[in-house]
């Protein structure tokens, strides 16, 4: 019995296809880190120990959450250029930002948007996924599954000019 050539192909893409299970989240981007040694990334020292004036102004410990002397590399950057290290702190909008949110807010605003986008971002990768089975060649799996949803700031700033929309300036655009 000979098969044909189409038929082998068809048969090796086919058990391909069926051993490209995931799991459920789907990484678009491929980094790893090299070897089987320590990521060097994840590792911040600690700043350094210091007696406080009063050891009653101390907080009382709480297992599992922050240190006196744990690193916060965006707090420490915010207090460097002069801003308020609790402006970082996730919360509620503050008063100096309820004009902006109201603003933003006036046509409405959609309960659970963070879940729908959530949902919505994990499908495209599902399905995105399974798309470049082989991988031949160099490819940008996150660019690949989101180009379609990019949008062209060039033509949207001549089709604003036409309607008599005024706009900043641009760079010219690039040539390919």
């Amino acid at each position: 019995m000979v098969f044909s050539r189409v038929t082998i192909l068809v048969v090796v893409l086919g058990v391909l296809a069926g051993c490209s299970n995931r799991g459920d989240d789907i990484q678009l981007r491929r980094i790893d880190k090299p070897g089987e040694g320590p990521d060097e990334f994840a590792i911040l020292p600690g700043k350094e120990l210091q007696a406080p004036e009063d050891y009653a102004s101390l907080p009382a410990p709480t297992p599992g959450s922050a240190n006196l002397s744990d690193q916060n590399p965006k707090a420490d950057g915010v207090a460097a250029l002069g801003g308020n290290r609790a402006a970082l702190a996730v919360g509620a909008a503050s008063q100096r930002d309820a004009g902006l949110v109201q603003h933003t807010s006036r046509y409405g605003v959609q309960s659970g948007i963070r879940q729908t986008l959530a949902q919505e971002d994990k499908e495209v990768r599902r399905r995105h996924g399974r798309v470049n089975i082989l991988r031949l060649g160099p490819t940008d799996d996150y660019t690949d599954a989101y180009k379609r949803q990019w949008l062209n700031s060039h033509a949207e700033q001549r089709r604003l000019r036409r309607l008599g929309i005024e706009t900043p300036s641009a760079p010219p655009p690039a040539t390919e």
